[in-house]
């Protein structure tokens, strides 16, 4: 019966907050709406210039090749290789193309001449891709005779044939989200309840510190759920997408991680003497779970002392096992070993939670 009025008192102190309930609410909704279309990692509206000094037909029908290409924008040719570097320079410009003099007569001769391509580095991701598209462009040429140009790789999709990158962005976002709304929100109850005052009434009261724990943590397992849900309703019915594997192990997924990160924040908060304070520490570490995690970049390709945090990071663990369910429709089989680590790191984060919280204050 404990477990029961403390947790009526949870939801009351959340439901008559003025803020809490619309930003749970419209956090998700808001995220699932906009970020999909914007948070792309292909890189588009590449801006090209070409030194044409071959002037032949060859050229010419490479450069409407370029101007037809969805990634790049033309901005026209320039008279000498000087003059596209310092647009390059000038930051108009993010990738130049020298067609050299005689090119295309050197290529029907069998001889090998070459290109030369600059690129902006200073945006090192959009002159390497630069770099790559017009790499493409120039060896799928038709017209070119060259074997080592002609060789062409035969791709088999067997996951998001269609190439949607909104199918990979859904359990991202629903990871990023989880993240944000079961960190913060009980990072920010202990210690809201110092600053009122109201932690006093709690600490002299027979309730033992793992009942009153645990009272804190259900709500924000609900609210796990409640994010679940509204993310994968809103990526079915804005996007027509929905999940290859089974929706209960999104659910699991997503309440053990609820189980880990809810934990942390209510032992960070625990710590914290002020919602300033706890709010710094809890940045302090998302920043670190999100971004060594492989939401944004391959874990594999991080230095070695970088990858072995991954093994202690719970996020990397949610976000390749959702992953697995949601885009390949994987099942236990594939995602056991992801469920024993979330499982194992929610129970200790649940453990330090209840030793850390001091009814003595």
């Amino acid at each position: 019966m404990t477990i029961k009025y403390l947790l009526q008192k949870e939801f009351l102190q959340i439901i008559r907050n003025p803020f809490l309930p619309k930003l749970i609410i419209v956090f998700p909704i808001m995220i699932m709406c906009v970020i999909p279309w914007v948070m792309n990692m292909e890189v588009k509206n590449i801006v090209v210039r070409v030194v044409d000094q071959d002037h032949s037909s060859y050229s010419q029908q490479l450069v409407h090749r370029l101007e037809a290409s969805r990634y790049f924008r033309f901005a026209g040719c320039s008279a000498t290789y000087e003059e596209a570097l310092s647009e390059i320079r000038r930051g108009h410009t993010d990738v130049a193309l020298l067609i050299p003099s005689g090119y295309h007569r050197d290529l029907q001769r069998g001889e090998h001449p070459q290109l030369f391509i600059a690129a902006n580095a200073v945006n090192g991701t959009k002159g390497a891709m630069g770099n790559a598209y017009l790499t493409s462009i120039v060896s799928e040429d038709p017209a070119n005779p060259l074997p080592s140009l002609q060789q062409k790789a035969s791709t088999l999709v067997l996951y998001n044939k269609h190439q949607d990158y909104k199918l990979f962005m859904v359990p991202a976002l629903l990871a990023l989200v989880m993240l944000l709304m079961t960190g913060f929100l009980p990072t920010l109850n202990i210690v809201g309840e110092k600053e009122a005052g109201t932690i006093e009434q709690i600490n002299v009261t027979p309730v033992s510190k793992g009942a009153f724990i645990l009272a804190k943590l259900i709500p924000y397992w609900l609210i796990a759920f409640f994010v679940a849900t509204v993310c994968l309703l809103l990526a079915k019915a804005l996007y027509g997408l929905s999940s290859v594997g089974s929706v209960a192990w999104i659910y699991l997924l997503a309440m053990l991680l609820a189980l880990f990160v809810s934990s942390f924040g209510l032992t960070i908060s625990n710590f914290s003497s002020n919602m300033q304070q706890a709010v710094f520490v809890m940045w302090f570490f998302i920043v670190f779970l999100m971004l060594l995690s492989g939401l944004f970049t391959p874990v594999r390709s991080m230095p070695m002392w970088a990858y072995a945090t991954t093994y202690i990071n719970p996020m990397h663990y949610f976000i390749d096992a959702i992953r697995t369910v949601y885009i390949r429709g994987g099942g236990f089989r594939e995602i056991y070993p992801h469920l024993i680590a979330l499982s194992l790191l929610g129970s200790t984060m649940s453990l330090c939670a209840v030793t850390t919280y001091r009814k003595n204050e």
